[in-house]
């Protein structure tokens, strides 16, 4: 990512920016003399009053005064998260996603952050290791707050070998130095069976009950691998493997639970699917803190199924959310622990998504009957955790989970292969050869989530699908509701693929 200037990509009628005649293309070079390096700026520069610009139109630059009250909406959106230098990763984590991507895809894709500006815009994950002093003093300053850590293991040796990197161990140094000035922080483990799983992942969390006990939270995530992976000591975990991370997460729940009185350490949900085990209840997830990294999705999505939920959870954009997201801009900020709200910049992963956006390309069409039989589409996590919810809850829809009424329609990814099962990372390829051997005339669900900007990962569009699918929010009063027969007088939107 090139260094650039904001450049406006909307401006709201009558707003002061609509006011000081400001246009869709202009790039703001400097705001009251500073020049602008992210969205976070952006928002605390334009929520000053009275405003000087320097603005860049037709490759001339004029000074532009703008008359506003602080604090009143500025009224003009920009285009991106960062405008300048993108804070690379310098890490070589065998475990990397990124590197296991197939060639041929978007650039966007293979770009690879450590920027803790996209951890508390995005919820990306940052290990610190490029973290400075002048970076500390930003985040205390500006309250940027909360950020997600990848920590991995405590042990500084251990933490240098997992990132491949010898600034590994030292720098967990500044995750106790944003501790230690209250910014909020919540921790990720990811899981590597034979390198800091067992004994490993039991010093970890003594580690963290020791040194860094005012966490707000931290996730046990399984590694995930793709067919591309080249580490050959990278491998998937086994149901052993994964009963016995379970086991060593209840256990340290218990101890923070006497110790702390919070359970501090949660395990995703690939953890109970792969032993084979029931998932917690909804209390012991103690707010669903890291709902969108896969830990206690199963119940929230319970609760929004059966109506218990008035609004969904959260939001999950999927792994590529920063780099593949929308441009429209978000909402305004607003205030939120003395700093700006997480789900105010645009782009962010908080940020509702847009169906108009998705189906723009194509058009809004008449879908199949309401009452036609239905197919959800879902990886096959999704599938398993669907199975066991969906029953009682078509039941209070006068419905049923049979292949005449509601069926759950497996997708298997063998665009990534290995043990790629989440319904984020469903691709048009895959929908392509599974859809082809479904009925027509049938309604088939598909999950946001797999959607950037309308387009698949692979970069096929729904309109090139062999079926006519319905884009719904990855949540469960949207699914609901999207089981719920109602008539063709409802607002439902499909996009069309090559066949009915």
């Amino acid at each position: 990512m090139g260094v650039s200037v904001p450049t406006v990509i909307g401006v709201a009628p009558g707003s002061p920016a609509d006011r000081a005649g400001l246009e869709v293309g202009d790039e703001i070079a400097l705001v009251n003399g500073m020049a602008i390096r992210d969205v976070i700026q952006w928002r605390l520069a334009v929520d000053d009053e009275d405003l000087e610009l320097v603005v860049r139109r037709g490759g001339l630059e004029r000074d532009v005064e703008v008359a506003k009250r602080a604090g009143e909406p500025f009224g003009a959106e920009v285009q991106s998260a960062l405008f300048d230098q993108l804070r690379t990763c310098d890490n070589h984590c065998s475990f990397c996603f990124i590197y296991q991507l197939p060639p041929g895809l978007r650039p966007t894709l293979y770009q690879k952050d450590d920027d803790y500006r996209l951890s508390f815009l995005y919820g990306n994950f940052t290990t610190l290791t490029r973290f400075t002093e002048a970076d500390l003093e930003r985040v205390v300053t500006e309250r940027l707050s909360p950020l997600n850590v990848s920590i991995h293991a405590t042990d500084a040796d251990r933490r240098n070998d997992l990132l491949r990197n010898r600034r590994g161990g030292p720098s967990l140094r500044w995750l106790r130095a944003l501790l230690d000035h209250n910014i909020e922080v919540h921790g990720q483990l990811v899981i590597c069976p034979g390198l800091n799983d067992g004994a490993v992942l039991d010093e970890t969390l003594a580690g963290v009950l020791d040194r860094f006990s005012d966490l707000a939270s931290v996730h046990a995530v399984p590694l995930g691998l793709s067919r591309y992976n080249k580490e050959a000591g990278l491998r998937v975990h086994t149901r052993a493997e994964a009963i016995a991370v379970l086991e060593c997460v209840h256990s340290w729940q218990q101890t923070f639970l006497m110790a702390l009185g919070r359970r501090m350490v949660f395990a995703a949900d690939e953890y109970y699917v792969m032993a084979g085990l029931a998932f917690p209840d909804a209390d012991t997830y103690e707010g669903f803190c890291q709902h969108e990294n896969g830990v206690g999705m199963a119940r929230t999505l319970e609760l929004e199924l059966n109506g218990t939920a008035s609004a969904p959870t959260a939001v999950a954009d999927g792994f590529f959310a920063w780099v593949e997201g929308r441009t429209d801009g978000g909402s305004p900020g607003t205030p939120m622990n003395g700093g700006i709200r997480g789900d105010a910049p645009p782009d962010g992963y908080r940020a509702s998504r847009m169906l108009e956006d998705m189906g723009a390309a194509v058009g809004v069409i008449l879908s199949p009957r309401r009452d036609a039989p239905v197919g959800i589409l879902t990886g096959e996590y999704g599938a398993t955790v669907l199975a066991e919810l969906l029953p009682p809850v078509l039941a209070s829809l006068g419905r049923r989970l049979a292949p005449d009424d509601v069926r759950i329609v497996t997708v298997t990814n063998e665009f990534f292969g290995g043990n790629t099962a989440v319904a984020g990372l469903m691709v048009g390829a895959d929908l392509t050869r599974v859809l082809a051997g479904e009925p027509s005339g049938h309604r088939y669900l598909l999950p946001d989530v797999c959607l950037s900007k309308g387009t698949f990962l692979d970069g096929m569009s729904p309109s090139q699908l062999p079926r006519t699918v319905e884009v719904v929010p990855t949540d469960g009063i949207a699914l609901r509701a999207a089981l719920t027969i109602t008539t063709r007088a409802d607002n439902s939107r499909s996009l069309t693929g090559a066949a009915r």
